[in-house]
């Protein structure tokens, strides 16, 4: 991988990270996570306008960018919910690790991806690192979280396979995004609109502006960097680096006073190794 595209992932990465930890500051994260989506889908938008040639040379790359839309809106409505009840750490390391450990198979058996002793390594330790780390159940409402977590997982993985296949497809990434948060934040606003109304919704969205901004171009820059980066090297590598997130995570988890217990350490640490072995070259 060229040095620059490792910078752009790593901190891609790094900032996945910092705008999930925001998020799990604001006062309503199931409110904010709106606020912070209107945000990127603008930025989005300008980024965009500079786009050249068409968006969806396929109508197929269209489909595959609605389907992700439709895997945004579950993986962010289930991230809010989680980060609301579990801890940062608990919460990303099983979202983030679970869909790693999704996204995995269905690459080898249905887009024919080599697979190697590196991987199946990688594969079963990932594994066995979100097992340790639920050895001891989370009870109350971390393990509500948890579950969300879980969900989240699954959408991940649906959004990630959904962007990988649109892109083969020769979509454009800006209008990918874009079309992705374009599917994703209406399903968000009714779903959270019906369950506290319209204008208590816009209130707890952005009862802290400056929060929401800033975590919504984090967001769009995230992703803006993770795109260039693919653009520049394999897929599997730069998707496997930007799971060191994980690892930020922890730390930023850490900064904010959370403290996870030695089982669920050492199970986050089994999840990082985990995902740098699924990454090795096969």
């Amino acid at each position: 991988m060229e040095t620059v595209a490792l910078v752009w992932v790593l901190l891609s990465a790094f900032l996945h990270a910092s705008w999930n930890a925001m998020l799990k500051k604001h006062p309503h994260p199931e409110a904010g996570v709106v606020g912070v989506i209107t945000v990127a889908m603008v930025g989005g938008g300008l980024w965009a306008f500079g786009m050249k040639g068409e968006a969806f040379p396929t109508t197929r790359g269209l489909a595959w960018a609605l389907a992700a839309g439709a895997c945004e809106s579950v993986y962010l409505a289930a991230l809010s919910r989680a980060l609301h009840r579990a801890p940062l750490g608990l919460a990303y390391t099983v979202s983030r690790g679970g869909a790693m450990l999704l996204v995995w198979p269905v690459s080898v058996l249905v887009l024919s991806e080599p697979v190697s002793a590196w991987t199946l390594t990688g594969a079963v330790v990932l594994g066995g690192g979100l097992a340790v780390m639920h050895v001891a159940r989370p009870t109350g409402p971390a393990a509500s979280g948890v579950a969300w977590a879980a969900l989240a997982a699954v959408a991940i993985a649906g959004y990630h396979l959904s962007y990988k296949m649109a892109l083969a497809d020769g979509a454009q990434p800006p209008a990918l995004f874009t079309t992705g948060l374009l599917v994703a934040l209406p399903v968000l606003m009714l779903e959270r609109s019906r369950s506290t109304g319209w204008g208590t919704l816009q209130r707890q969205a952005w009862s802290k502006p400056g929060l929401v901004v800033i975590a919504g171009a984090i967001c769009m820059a995230s992703f803006a960097l993770l795109l260039s980066a693919l653009n520049d090297s394999g897929a599997g590598a730069v998707l496997t680096l930007r799971n060191t997130s994980i690892a930020f995570a922890l730390v930023l988890a850490a900064l904010q006073g959370e403290r996870l217990g030695r089982r669920q350490l050492m199970g986050a640490a089994l999840v990082s190794v985990g995902a740098v072995l699924l990454g090795m070259p096969a």
